[in-house]
């Protein structure tokens, strides 16, 4: 099921303006991408439980009423957005996209899953910015006040709608 599947009444909710005119158009960039994957759809911290606080505990992730087709820096962006404030995303998120790539590329390599790494990385950096746009979309929809829409996702939100 592709994100546009679902959460419209979000999207009719919305006020109208720049974000909503071009929302069909951020999820078709976002649905277009060659490289997609199952997304949890939810990716936030409350819905994933850890075993200890190390950073190599094993992990289960719940709630999965929003799993679907996708690509991955839409979790990512979701999972950041839960985690950290704007100043936290401001000071590390550049690190921390670079880390889920590092992690992901070992991970491809262990399991040995063959696909162009490179072009898979380029395309879900490009990708980035429309996912945090999508989710900031769903936000206003839902919760227009909700304390997630920062600075850092409208920085994001604009950087994709620059490339509309």
């Amino acid at each position: 099921m592709a994100f546009s599947d679902y959460r419209q009444d979000e999207l009719a909710a919305m006020a109208d303006g720049v974000l909503k005119a071009e929302a069909s158009r951020i999820d078709a960039t976002l649905n277009k991408g060659l490289y997609q994957t199952l997304v949890h759809g939810d990716a936030k911290l409350a819905n994933f439980c850890f075993a200890d606080e190390s950073i190599r505990s094993p992990i289960a992730a719940v709630d999965f009423q929003y799993v679907g087709k996708g690509v991955g820096v839409k979790d990512l962006a979701y999972f950041l957005g839960s985690c950290l404030s704007a100043k936290d995303l401001a000071h590390n998120a550049s690190i921390l996209v670079d880390e889920y790539f590092s992690q992901l590329e070992q991970a491809m390599s262990e399991y040995q899953v063959v696909l162009d790494f490179a072009k898979l990385e380029a395309e879900w950096r490009y990708l980035y910015a429309f996912a945090w746009a999508d989710f900031q979309r769903f936000l206003l929809g839902w919760s227009p006040s909700h304390s997630k829409i920062n600075c850092y996702m409208q920085q994001q939100t604009q950087l994709a709608l620059s490339q509309c």
